[in-house]
């Protein structure tokens, strides 16, 4: 009887275990920044636009897709269906917070859509011109950003995970 009911207890314990082990690879995939209001990414701007039209285009409502727990706008039915075919060639990286403010190791929240750089085919948004020509100028930006983002990562998702079990509605 004891046995099994330390084999019930230690399957409790395995299971919460293993939650605990992916709970982070899962809620990593959903670090898409949509700034302190709403659901919506890169305010609203179309990612496949930077790509297509070497500019920041407003995307529409009209041509949605719900991507990784956010709202993508896009300009047209053509680039919201690009974007399905590959989100992964279009999204920006860092789920879209600010590329400059993750190659220090910080978070930055607030992008301007305007302040934008694709490097090696990849699209990288900042809060303003400036920090966007910085991290263009200057290289190590990048290999600083890749570097820092898993524990940019890890402090979004734990800030995500204290504000989640802060709203849980009591018993």
């Amino acid at each position: 009887m004891s046995y099994r009911r330390n084999a019930g207890f230690a399957s409790i314990i395995a299971g919460v275990a293993i939650a605990f082990a992916i709970a982070p690879q899962v809620m990593a995939e959903d670090t898409v920044n949509t700034g302190y209001f709403g659901d919506v990414a890169i305010k609203g701007y179309d990612p496949v636009a930077y790509f297509t039209d070497n500019k920041a285009i407003e995307g529409s409502p009209a041509y949605a897709h719900q991507w990784l727990g956010a709202e993508w706008h896009f300009a047209s039915a053509k680039n919201r269906d690009l974007f399905i075919a590959d989100p992964g060639k279009y999204a920006p990286q860092y789920g879209g917070y600010c590329a400059d403010g993750v190659s220090f190791g910080t978070v930055t929240t607030n992008i301007d859509p305007q302040a934008w750089r694709i490097i090696d085919g990849k699209l990288y948004l900042s809060y303003d011109p400036g920090a966007a020509d910085g991290f263009e100028k200057k290289p190590t930006k990048v290999v600083d950003s890749q570097k820092h983002w898993s524990e940019v990562q890890s402090t979004l998702i734990s800030d995500k995970m204290k504000k989640d079990w802060q709203h849980m509605p009591a018993e």
